[in-house]
């Protein structure tokens, strides 16, 4: 499940130590969140608008995850803007790749009137790199152009990065998702 997830979840390959993935050696893991869009985009979304009364426009598609989930959601919100127009990026693993994701979404080409909504929130106790690293994703995203209107930033004065944190931070997403 571990290692799996690591590669669904993660847009470029890395060398990981043994400590940080859980498997007895040091060894290249990630890389596979192409695949994991595709099975999204081409498979599971489409069931779930055929199956129920959905508005399967950008507009209406959200995407979400925590952790590894959160970083996945962040980059297919930069790169499947046709597809997904909000997403909740919870506590998002912002280390991958030598925090990967801020040169992606620094340089990553953007269509400016497909946008996604970002919901972007982190837990103060959940580390000395995480906060500081989950900051500069917001002020990247600011920078290229994310306003009040289509960004919010949430710290959890004490959250931690576990599902009893993300848990207190759900009637907030959905308020979020629901404006729109």
């Amino acid at each position: 499940a571990g290692a799996v997830r690591m590669d669904e979840y993660t847009p470029t390959a890395t060398m990981l130590p043994a400590a940080r993935s859980g498997l007895p050696e040091d060894r290249r893991i990630g890389g596979a969140a192409g695949k994991y869009a595709d099975y999204l985009i081409k498979e599971l979304k489409p069931i779930i608008d055929r199956r129920y009364r959905t508005k399967p426009d950008a507009r209406h598609t959200a995407v979400g995850g925590s952790s590894l989930g959160g970083l996945v959601t962040m980059w297919l919100l930069l790169h499947h803007q046709n597809v997904f127009g909000a997403g909740l990026v919870v506590s998002p693993s912002v280390w991958w790749d030598d925090q990967f994701i801020l040169r992606d979404a620094a340089t990553v080409s953007l269509d400016k009137r497909r946008r996604a909504r970002v919901w972007l929130d982190i837990g103060a106790q959940e580390g000395t790199e995480a906060v500081p690293a989950v900051r500069q994703l917001r002020d990247t995203l600011i920078r290229r152009g994310w306003n009040s209107e289509m960004l919010s930033y949430l710290e959890q004065p004490d959250g931690t990065h576990d599902e009893a944190s993300w848990a207190l931070r759900v009637e907030g997403m959905l308020r979020f998702l629901h404006k729109y």
